[in-house]
């Protein structure tokens, strides 16, 4: 029964506006749907349901077999997977090796010895990539993804600085005002429709 052995690490990240995205090796991580149907709106993390269900059985599978990440996905969303709190975070994949080398009813003699005798002297060296949780603030994720200040974005919103400046303390952000960011990055977007079309017509005259 091989185990698929790489340097890769899984990457997850929430986007502003709810969308979740997670690769491995730098492509995008298949949801496996067709074989373990649990999430129809794909992953998710940070909490138990079916979109972290469907994200802990494709991890395991991207590296080990069907049996081995249908056996142990309950297990794996437990241990790993609803603690990973923050908007960005990486899992190295040697890491996820060892856990399914402590948690599975497999044993050991049914991975690729060698590699798992090389994963073990070199165990110091990929312990520093375990669970990486990045401390993530609403507020400066806002400004950082729209490419303004703090400042800025008090002014977009109309409200006082010092607001602003609050909602970045408590590391929340209201309803309302989230709903007004929204509101405008859409009709930034909107924006954006509109004077293409104006170029293109510019163009047009041109011609």
């Amino acid at each position: 029964m091989a185990i698929k052995r790489s340097n890769h690490v899984f990457k997850g990240h929430k986007a502003l506006l709810g969308g979740r995205y997670v690769t491995y090796g730098e492509v995008e991580l298949p949801n496996r749907f067709e074989e373990y149907p649990k999430s129809k709106n794909g992953f998710d993390w940070g909490v138990k349901g079916s979109g972290s269900l469907q994200l802990a059985y494709a991890i395991l599978r991207q590296i080990s077999t069907k049996e081995i990440a249908k056996a142990n996905a309950e297990k794996f969303v437990d241990h790993v997977i609803v603690g990973l709190h923050s908007r960005d975070w990486l899992l190295n994949s040697h890491d996820i090796y060892e856990w399914i080398s402590k948690n599975s009813d497999i044993g050991l003699d049914d991975f690729e010895q060698e590699n798992h005798t090389e994963f073990t002297q070199n165990r110091a060296i990929y312990t520093k990539h375990k669970v990486i949780k990045k401390k993530s603030n609403v507020v400066k994720d806002v400004c950082q993804e729209l490419g303004i200040t703090q400042k800025a974005l008090a002014n977009i919103l109309e409200v006082p600085e010092g607001t602003v400046s609050s909602w970045a303390v408590k590391n929340e952000i209201p309803r309302l005002g989230k709903k007004a960011i929204e509101f405008y990055i859409q009709n930034a977007k909107n924006q954006q429709i509109v004077d293409s079309y104006k170029n293109f017509v510019r163009l047009l005259d041109v011609s």
